[in-house]
């Protein structure tokens, strides 16, 4: 059993930042998906896949880990790239 940590990224639709200071711990995918013979659904008899657990920090959520035997690695967040523009800078 292997998960992953990694912070929750903005939401591309909005611009605000709410719950982006939140870790995650996400279980790895043990099989692959196969679509369903009747419905043609993809899906997998691993329910470990819909497991998503918020910690408030890093350090709560590799404690939760180590607590649990759960093997992990950390998914380092993207730095935040910043685009300094002025208004006026449309009309040069």
């Amino acid at each position: 059993m292997s998960a992953r940590i990694y912070q929750r990224p903005k939401n591309a639709m909005q611009s605000g930042r709410a719950n982006t200071d939140k870790w995650m711990l996400e279980f790895e995918p043990a099989d692959a998906q196969r679509p369903d013979p009747l419905t043609g659904w993809a899906g997998s008899s691993d329910t470990r896949r819909q497991v998503k657990l918020m910690f408030p920090t890093l350090e709560a959520a590799k404690a939760y880990a180590d607590r649990e035997g759960i093997a992990y690695h950390v998914v380092a967040a993207p730095e935040r790239k910043l685009k300094i523009q002025a208004y006026a800078d449309n009309f040069r």
